[in-house]
C-alpha cells in the first residue's frame, strides 16, 4: 500500500436517517468488519438521538464517533441545540462544521461556522471544516474563489497551535447526493489550492491538516481519489448508510 504523509481519514455522515435502534445495528456491523490500521482512522456521524447507542456499539472498537452539528455556546438558553461538551461527554472526536446542507437549508453563515469551530476546539472535540462551491460557481469559474473564502473565514482567530486538530473536507455541492462526484484530478486541484491557503495561515503546522473530499464517494471511485496524494480521505455520505459498501472505502487501497 502507498505510504502517506498525513494518516487518513474516512468519515461516515449518516445525516437524518436511522432510529438509535437502526443506527446502532449499523454501527456494529461496520465495528465487527474494520480492523484496525496505523494509516488510517474510520469514523461514523449519526443523528443526535443515536449518539449515545452509536458510542457503546463502537467501545473498544476501531469505529471512532463522530457528530454532524454542534451549537457554538457550552450552554445556556438554546432551545434545540447540543453544545461541544455534551458532544465530548459522550465520546464525540470528530464534529462537523458548516455542511453545505445546514449552509443551503438552514442559513449557517461563514461568521457561525467560525463561531462553531472555536467552540469545538475549545472543548476539546476535533472539527471537520465543510467548504464547496455550486455548479453555478464553478461553470462561472468562481470555485477557487469561493472555497478560499469560506475557509479564511471559518479559520478566522484560530491559532497556529491549534491546527493539528483540524480537517478540511472539500464538498463540491453539485455533487452531493447526486452520484455526479469530482474527477481526481478536479478534487486534487481543489485540494491543492486549499493546501497552499492552510500554509499562508499556519505555516509549517498546516502539514498536519487533513483534507477530505465528500460528494458522491463510493467504492466504485474510492481507490482513484485516494491514489492522489493532495487527498488526505473522504466524507461520506449515502455509501456510508450500507456497511458493507463503508467498510469496503475504509479498506481502500490506493490505484496505482
Amino acid at each position: 500500500m502507498t505510504s502517506r504523509r498525513r494518516r487518513a481519514l474516512v468519515l461516515g455522515n449518516w445525516k437524518m436517517h436511522m432510529t438509535a435502534t437502526a443506527a446502532g445495528d449499523a454501527a456494529r456491523a461496520i465495528a465487527r468488519q474494520l480492523t484496525a490500521a496505523r494509516d488510517r482512522e474510520v469514523a461514523v456521524a449519526p443523528p443526535f438521538t443515536a449518539l449515545q447507542t452509536v458510542g457503546e456499539a463502537v467501545r473498544d472498537s476501531p469505529l471512532l464517533l463522530a457528530a454532524q452539528n454542534l451549537f457554538w455556546e457550552d450552554e445556556g438558553p438554546y432551545t434545540g441545540e447540543i453544545s461541544g461538551p455534551m458532544l465530548a461527554g459522550i465520546g464525540v472526536t470528530y464534529v462537523l462544521v458548516g455542511h453545505s446542507e445546514r449552509r443551503v437549508w438552514l442559513g449557517e453563515t461563514d461568521r457561525v461556522v467560525n463561531h462553531k469551530v472555536a467552540a469545538a476546539l475549545r472543548c476539546g472535540l476535533r472539527p471537520v471544516v465543510c467548504v464547496g462551491e455550486d455548479q453555478e460557481a464553478r461553470a462561472a469559474g468562481r470555485a477557487g474563489r469561493i472555497v478560499r473564502d469560506q475557509l479564511l473565514l471559518a479559520l478566522a482567530g484560530v491559532a497556529r497551535g491549534e491546527a493539528a486538530r483540524l480537517a478540511v473536507a472539500y464538498e463540491p455541492v453539485w455533487a452531493i447526493g447526486t452520484g455526479r462526484a469530482a474527477t481526481p484530478d478536479d478534487a486534487a486541484e481543489m485540494h491543492a489550492l486549499i493546501r497552499v491557503e492552510l500554509e499562508a495561515l499556519f505555516a509549517d503546522e498546516a502539514g498536519a491538516i487533513r483534507i477530505l473530499y465528500g460528494g458522491s464517494v463510493s467504492e466504485r471511485n474510492i481507490d482513484s481519489l485516494m491514489a492522489r496524494a493532495e487527498v488526505d480521505g473522504v466524507l461520506v455520505g449515502g455509501a456510508s448508510l450500507r456497511p458493507a459498501e463503508f467498510v469496503r472505502i475504509a479498506a481502500f487501497a490506493p490505484a496505482a
